[in-house]
């Protein structure tokens, strides 16, 4: 009877931790997302703080900023550059595609960029297998207002909407590209482009009429964009992020275009254009490497 009662007594017991276990199981924060886990770096920046970026990014973090040494440790041997002249970012919007994850940022007292006081970026950062921020790429410009359009670089809507249409909306932004800035059917621009195109890019007005005028006047003055090579395309929803390569004022330069679909064709659009540079380079990684 004696050892009944010590084999009931186990028994509960390991019913007990079971159980218990099962509760710690569903009382547990779940894994941030990737976008949480990109806000959470943004702030850690913001906020110089170290142990958090440590958690975040992968040690052997591949750095493809020109400017900014690769690896995790020397990224954050700047953070003492960014306190010492007070820059702060802003993100405007996040957009997730797989593994990759784009944030519209705005910066201030960003002068140590070499871009302006103020300054917009693309910033799109790679998470490995261990969900760990594992690459970062970036294209910067510094900020103008007024505008052309009246609008500023990184106002309108942000809400993601309409996933469904993902793959469909990425291949109308190829479409654009290819098509309109590539001239490989530069008259396609009328089926892709409305009517009332919000235009976000400083120098150029709004709606399709805007674009076709800018085009018309930098090509009369042998200046047009010259778009050779996509490299990349992000999307999630009505939103679409293309990467490409290509030359403008006589140098090679990074075009980030983001684009609002709705209905079949573009009705908004922001961007950053930046000279590749070819001095004072600090890695070898390349601005477009990787993708």
């Amino acid at each position: 009877m004696k050892n009944l009662f010590f084999k009931l007594i186990l028994v509960l017991g390991v019913l007990f931790s079971l159980v218990a276990c099962s509760d710690d199981d569903d009382g547990t924060v779940t894994e941030p997302t990737q976008k949480e886990k990109v806000v959470q770096f943004f702030k850690a920046v913001n906020e110089r703080d170290v142990a958090t970026l440590e958690s975040l990014v992968n040690e052997d973090y591949i750095q493809h900023n020109p400017f900014i040494p690769t690896g995790r440790d020397a990224f954050i041997s700047l953070l003492p550059v960014l306190e010492q002249n007070g820059t702060q970012l802003e993100n405007i919007r996040l957009i997730e595609d797989g593994s990759f994850v784009v944030a519209h940022n705005v910066w201030t007292n960003a002068g140590v960029f070499g871009y302006g006081d103020t300054t917009v970026s693309f910033d799109i950062l790679r998470f490995d297998a261990n969900g760990k921020i594992a690459e970062h790429w970036d294209a910067l410009q510094a900020w103008e207002f007024p505008t052309v359009n009246g609008n500023t670089m990184t106002d309108g809507p942000t809400t993601i909407t309409n996933l469904d249409e993902t793959e469909a909306n990425k291949a109308l932004a190829v479409n654009i590209i290819q098509d309109v800035l590539m001239g490989q059917n530069p008259n396609n621009i009328t089926n892709y482009i409305a009517e009332d195109y919000i235009q976000h890019n400083p120098q150029i007005d709004n709606g399709l009429q805007g674009i076709q005028d800018a085009v018309a006047f930098l090509t009369s003055i042998n200046n047009m964009f010259q778009y050779n090579t996509i490299h990349k395309v992000i999307g999630e929803g009505n939103f679409v992020l293309t990467v490409s390569e290509g030359t403008w004022n006589g140098t090679s330069n990074a075009f980030y275009d983001l684009f609002r679909m709705e209905n079949g064709k573009a009705v908004e659009h922001w961007d950053v254009i930046q000279p590749v540079p070819t001095e004072g380079l600090v890695n070898d990684n390349g601005m477009f490497d990787g993708f």
